[in-house]
């Protein structure tokens, strides 16, 4: 399986971020990480190991990258207003940067879709759900989305763009929602045991068939707890049955 490193000096957030491209063929999967801002913690935690098979045969390449929760909501030594401008550089660097990263390395512009578990299922979802017409779908394991749980109350105009479930109740614009309409690959997924919350994907669920935007929602038994044999059972189920 071809694995590579590699890095990109982000004028959006002034640093160099990291990212690890596994695969040679296939639609891409950029996956957030779960609980670090680590691009290594997917690998680290055995789920390409449990996608290997799919990498290997071409089902899809996999771009891992970094993120900046440590910089923004999780940073207790900046302001909330700063915390805020945080989160949109990164979103900055994901569209403005990191897109055409993915797009030269797979040798122009292909499906992307985006992926994660615990934090990272929100920026997935947020991601998708933001830009419908770069992105193909989204795979969003044990997540919420409500930016509030990050945000602790405080709550501007960034962090309206940045919330699923304020924004998608108010889109009447046929642009967007057309994309969201004839889009496929939506999947809602939970676990129901320890330190999971079902009833955010439910309620997520809600809002998405309110506004009749194809999904589905998949809550898995008391057995799987928010951790990584679910995230990893639950990606290779996806990639083993829906492409």
């Amino acid at each position: 399986m071809v694995s590579e490193n590699h890095s990109i000096l982000s004028s959006n957030l002034t640093k160099k971020v990291d990212f690890k491209f596994y695969g040679h063929y296939g639609a891409a999967l950029l996956l957030f990480p779960a609980i670090t801002d680590s691009p290594s913690e997917y690998e680290d935690n055995g789920l390409i190991a449990a996608i290997s098979g799919f990498i290997k045969q071409g089902k899809c390449r996999v771009f891992s990258v970094g993120t900046v929760n440590e910089e923004s909501w999780f940073n207790n030594s900046i302001t909330n207003e700063e915390k805020s401008e945080r989160h949109l550089e990164y979103n900055n660097f994901v569209m403005e940067e990191l897109i055409p990263e993915i797009y030269a390395h797979c040798g122009g512009p292909l499906p992307i879709f985006t992926a994660g578990g615990g934090i990272g299922a929100f920026h997935a979802a947020n991601s998708y759900f933001r830009r419908p017409d770069v992105f193909h779908g989204v795979i969003a394991m044990s997540g919420f989305y409500n930016i509030e749980y990050l945000s602790k109350g405080y709550f501007d105009s960034n962090c309206y763009f940045n919330s699923p479930v304020h924004y998608l109740p108010n889109l009447t614009d046929n642009y967007w929602l057309s994309f969201l309409l004839s889009k496929k690959h939506v999947y809602i997924m939970s676990g129901s045991g320890e330190n999971e919350n079902p009833n955010e994907s439910r309620h997520f669920h809600e809002i998405l068939s309110a506004k009749g935007i194809p999904h589905q929602l998949d809550v898995w038994n008391e057995e799987w707890n928010h951790d990584w044999k679910t995230w990893n059972a639950m990606l290779t189920k996806i990639l083993e049955t829906k492409f």
